[in-house]
């Protein structure tokens, strides 16, 4: 790190990872002076974002008084957080370590179109913050997950297969308005992400954060997969990476998917597909949802169809782990029970090579349906607090 072009960000982000949490040990991973650091410093406690915590070892072999550690102040902000499902959604307040702070869950159906869903979604942040006791100036920003590719860029969705009158429509805008107009706060950074790449992010900081290449493949109405390579989300190059839901395979000919094409995995063993099979034969479901809850039952019909939907899917994750290399491999959604589990370790282990299984755990989501709001809360503060942004901040502040 080359002393001229370590900022306050890189000594922020330097405390955060807990790579150098003293003055002395700012100074011997950046190279910069003494009194170069405690300038930049003293920006960031001037900010409220450092704080000093209890006396570290000492640094000389000499002796001498305890250095000062420094801590991230995790008290000075709070971050919003949503995501939506095709029929549900979930809204949080969180901390900037992600402690989920107040939680609210109900309908929200996104065919109601981005406008009526983003304005509920702006009262429902309104209540909830009043439900944690936090006003809405604290607010650093709102991460959003959606049930759709995102172009990370713009925030836009595109060409979402089960979100019609989403595509392209300017989610950052409408739901910072609907923010600003409940709770009469100024606007915020709004982020926006696939749900999959979310809930992955999530789950792989939380319970795999030494794991360098993770998949978690939420299977709900559709069926996507978020992927994190060294803390990172693949996106791709427009965010169109990880939607398995499209691949066409041999069982599915017959099936029209949402998207208007035959044959897609999404239209053969997705939740909304098993519970049209389930319904054709006189059981009562409508959605993925409702076939988690007849698994949760105990009902047979709604098993051996998970299991063999698992198996479809298994089949095409033996590709994508050959492909990758995961070390974990997460199952997440309605469908995510020991019927589909199942069936797609069936079809993975039987299809893909043994080297690319031998060292693979395929696991159920630790975090469950609070998943995609923790990646989306953790997306809001690496993004406000990566290095280059800490300054724009900073200055925009005027500390």
């Amino acid at each position: 790190m080359a002393g001229r072009q370590t900022g306050a960000g890189d000594l922020l982000e330097l405390v955060r990872s807990g790579r150098a949490v003293t003055r002395g040990a700012l100074q011997q991973a950046t190279g910069l002076s003494r009194a170069t650091v405690g300038q930049r410093l003293d920006r960031l406690f001037r900010a409220g974002w450092l704080r000093e915590g209890a006396g570290g070892p000492v640094d000389s072999p000499l002796g001498g008084r305890p250095s000062i550690t420094l801590e991230f102040d995790d008290a000075h902000a709070v971050v919003l957080a949503a995501d939506l499902d095709t029929r549900h959604a979930r809204a949080a307040v969180l901390s900037l370590t992600g402690e989920i702070l107040a939680e609210h869950s109900g309908t929200l159906v996104v065919e109601d179109g981005p406008d009526a869903v983003l304005g509920e979604l702006g009262r429902w942040f309104a209540e909830l913050l009043e439900k944690a006791g936090h006003r809405a100036s604290e607010v650093c920003g709102i991460g959003l997950a959606v049930p759709g590719p995102v172009d990370l860029e713009s925030g836009r969705v595109v060409q979402p297969p089960i979100m019609p009158g989403w595509d392209g429509y300017d989610i950052r805008g409408r739901l910072s308005g609907s923010f600003t107009e409940h709770t009469g706060a100024g606007p915020v950074p709004v982020l926006v992400d696939n749900d999959a790449n979310l809930m992955a992010y999530g789950e792989q900081r939380t319970a795999y954060p030494d794991c360098a290449a993770f998949v978690l493949v939420k299977v709900s109405t559709g069926i996507g997969a978020g992927v994190v390579v060294h803390g990172s989300v693949y996106r791709g190059i427009d965010g169109g990476a990880g939607d398995l839901g499209h691949i066409r395979v041999p069982a599915g000919a017959e099936a029209l998917c949402r998207c208007g094409s035959y044959g897609c995995l999404a239209a053969v063993a997705s939740g909304g597909a098993v519970a049209r099979r389930l319904a054709a034969t006189g059981v009562p479901a409508a959605s993925g949802a409702d076939v988690r809850d007849l698994l949760a039952s105990g009902h047979p019909g709604a098993a051996a169809l998970a299991r063999e939907a698992g198996r479809h899917v298994g089949d095409v994750l033996a590709t994508v782990v050959t492909l990758l290399n995961p070390g974990v491999l997460m199952i997440a959604g309605d469908l995510a029970g020991t019927p589909f589990l199942t069936g797609v370790r069936e079809l993975l282990y039987q299809r893909a090579l043994p080297r690319s299984t031998a060292r693979l755990e395929v696991v159920t989501s630790r975090l469950g349906e609070r998943a995609g709001l923790v990646g989306a809360g953790a997306l809001v503060v690496e993004h406000l607090y990566a290095p280059e942004r800490v300054e724009e901040r900073l200055l925009a502040m005027g500390v």
